[in-house]
């Protein structure tokens, strides 16, 4: 079957099956009014569905909410992929949802649909909207109801499956079984910090070079997989520090200073504005202890002592004793504090709190629930956090306990 020898490389034949018996199974008048096909990032879900649709020969819109920025854009793609330009011109300058009904009913009484179109809409016409997601549909189901999407989960690949898929991309000077071996140890170091393939088969490049040095010295043989592994295991643990930080160059990845040093992939991550002094904010709740917010963040507080602080277990550096959990509204609180203009609480940033997170920069350490409010720890170096507050000119060391 020529869709399965085609996603063969991508070992994902049985998902392929199902996806394709259902689609086949969506013909004609009883057809599921949404499909939500979800799961982790680079697990084939984009691939396999343009490769169905296209061999298949199923009339479709493909609309990615990301470069759609408005409702105009989303529409006009819509009419444009179906009936051309000249159904798209028809809609109006700044359009409505009833401007886009009223269009595209219009063009289907021109030509009626043979088969199930694959839009995302709302019209009264033969249609099933196909959502592809990272998240699952429970973070999306409103409270007040809706139609349950037909749900097609694609789970992440197995440690053996990334093995597989990333020993495909051998290096022409070497042979299969010893960048096979090098994939193995990739996944050693990183497999439990990071599953994703496109960010993997980044790091299996970035790395290569530095873990055949001794090779093409001459110093080892292609068997000698343990000094190998000597070799690369110091460098491959820094680069667990910039996992999804494609700012960092090799040479800054590998650059040597009497000791390898992770700082300098760091130093040279941009992030947004309110983001650093979220990093920020989060860096002080997590080296200083929560008494001494008073001290630091309100301006009537009096002359406070540091030696009124201290206790018998607190003579030891926080510095030293590593980072503590705090709540969020400890972090926004110290957020509203810092920050050099008023900035209202929106979705925004909570999403900007999210991207830490997803950055490795902050670390959250208990369930987001409805019982229990989530708690963070920020995972970042002090050399780091200074760097990132000369960039917004915030004097970051005046306000940590440590350094009074």
């Amino acid at each position: 079957m020529k869709i399965l020898a085609c996603l063969h490389y991508f070992i994902l034949e049985g998902l392929v099956q199902c996806l394709e018996l259902k689609i086949w199974s969506l013909q004609g008048c009883c057809h599921y009014p949404s499909i939500l096909i979800y799961g982790h990032r680079a697990s084939g879900k984009s691939h396999v569905m343009h490769v169905l649709m296209k061999e298949l020969e199923l009339p479709h819109a493909t609309v990615s909410c990301v470069e759609c920025v408005s409702i105009a854009l989303l529409f006009e793609q819509v009419l444009l992929s179906f009936f051309g330009c000249d159904a798209a011109s028809l809609l109006p300058r700044s359009p409505s949802l009833s401007d886009f009904v009223r269009v595209y009913r219009q063009q289907c009484s021109q030509s009626p649909a043979k088969q199930t179109r694959y839009i995302v809409s709302a019209v009264g016409d033969n249609v099933t909207v196909i959502l592809l997601s990272e998240i699952a549909w429970d973070k999306f189901r409103p409270n007040t109801g809706c139609f349950e999407p037909l749900l097609l989960h694609f789970p992440d690949y197995s440690k053996s499956e990334l093995q597989q898929i990333l020993s495909q991309n051998v290096h022409s000077s070497y042979s299969a079984g010893f960048y096979s071996a090098y994939i193995n140890i990739l996944l050693g170091v990183f497999y439990s910090v990071c599953r994703d393939l496109r960010e993997l088969r980044h790091l299996a490049a970035l790395n290569f070079s530095k873990f055949c040095e001794p090779l093409a010295e001459g110093k080892v043989k292609e068997t000698d997989t343990h000094k190998l592994w000597k070799h690369i295991e110091p460098h491959l643990k820094k680069a667990m520090q910039t996992v999804y930080l494609r700012e960092v160059s090799r040479s800054e990845l590998f650059k040597e200073a009497g000791a390898l040093r992770g700082l300098s992939a760091h130093t040279h991550v941009e992030l947004p504005y309110y983001s650093k002094f979220l990093l920020i904010a989060a860096y002080l709740a997590s080296y200083n202890p929560a008494r001494t917010d008073k001290r630091f963040f309100l301006k009537h507080h009096g002359k406070i002592r540091k030696t009124n602080f201290l206790k018998k277990n607190e003579k030891t550096s926080n510095h030293l004793l590593g980072p503590k959990p705090f709540p969020l509204d400890r972090l926004l609180a110290i957020f509203y504090s810092v920050v050099d203009s008023r900035v209202a609480l929106t979705a925004s940033i909570f999403s900007q709190i999210s991207s830490l997170v997803t950055l490795q920069l902050l670390a959250q350490v208990s369930h987001d629930d409805q019982l229990d409010a989530p708690k963070y720890k920020c995972a970042v170096s002090l050399d780091f956090i200074c760097a990132i507050s000369r960039t917004v000119n915030f004097d970051i060391v005046k306000y940590l306990y440590d350094f009074l």
